[in-house]
């Protein structure tokens, strides 16, 4: 567990867990097991908060994000709800009936500063796997299946994972998941590259997101923010020139006069551990 704690406090939560596994690291766990993780409208507000707090805090550098129990990380948006308001039998105020500006869970449309890690313990579909879709990097236990079936319910994936699956496995295969809602396994995300690797057992699915979690919470904390930022643009942007122009425009000044940048130099230089200092970026 983390010697080294936020220093500021957390949002009041009660849909998710939050834990500090490792130093700079923050375990955001969904926990509605019962409900098989999915989440309600208040569930997206207050996931929403928690990342824009994340961002904030100067002790955290990395967080993963996980499912409770051992069959689902998030089967999505829960329906139960919808089918109760849509019926008019659950009175809930039309403001709230909505995701954050972060998208589902206030994941899947992040832009954000500091890369999130989804630890896929079972089932993403839906918005669940749209959560996958907006995570830098993806660790899945051999059980996983992900999959969009928004089209058999009538309904549509509205919250950035179609858009963010073309352009990782082009429009043959992301239109044969988002128009059949056939569930693709483990195995399969990662031949598509939409996952980096495969826990050996559903039991070290955390522990393998957390060896990842680890490598960028040691290296600057500017540098992962750029770096982040420049990958991200790239997928956002047509061009990949005007996406590395934007990513210089807005960062590298501040980054290269930056203490970290001349800590990382001279540590080098005198072959020591750099001492990091929280970034300002």
């Amino acid at each position: 567990m983390s010697t080294i704690k936020p220093k500021t406090m957390p949002p009041s939560t009660s849909h998710v867990l939050l834990s500090y596994p490792a130093d700079y690291v923050l375990l955001v766990t969904i926990n509605r097991e019962k409900q098989m993780n999915s989440i309600p409208f208040a569930g997206h507000q207050e996931m929403g908060q928690v990342f824009d707090w994340f961002d904030k805090e100067d002790n955290l550098r990395c967080a993963i994000i996980t499912g409770a129990g051992k069959k689902s990380f998030c089967a999505g948006q829960d329906l139960i709800e919808l089918g109760r308001i849509r019926s008019g039998k659950s009175d809930v105020n039309p403001g709230l009936m909505r995701h954050p500006l972060s998208g589902f869970a206030g994941l899947s449309r992040r832009a954000g500063k500091k890369p999130v890690i989804a630890a896929v313990n079972g089932f993403a579909l839906g918005g669940g796997f749209e959560i996958v879709l907006g995570c830098d990097m993806v660790v899945a236990a051999p059980n996983a299946t992900f999959g969009l079936p928004e089209a058999l319910r009538g309904i549509f994936a509205g919250a950035g994972g179609p858009a963010r699956l073309v352009r990782i496995v082009g429009l043959p295969v992301a239109s044969e998941m988002a128009l059949t809602g056939i569930p693709i396994t483990a195995q399969r995300a990662k031949e598509l590259n939409i996952i980096n690797r495969i826990s050996p057992s559903q039991d070290t699915v955390i522990g393998e997101a957390l060896k990842l979690a680890k490598g960028i919470a040691a290296i600057s904390p500017d540098a992962a923010i750029v770096t982040r930022a420049a990958l991200k643009d790239s997928l956002e942007h047509g061009s990949v020139e005007r996406a590395t122009q934007l990513t210089i425009e807005r960062y590298n000044d501040a980054l290269q006069s930056g203490e970290n940048a001349l800590e990382g130099l001279t540590a080098f230089a005198q072959k020591r551990k750099p001492d990091w200092k929280p970034s300002k970026l």
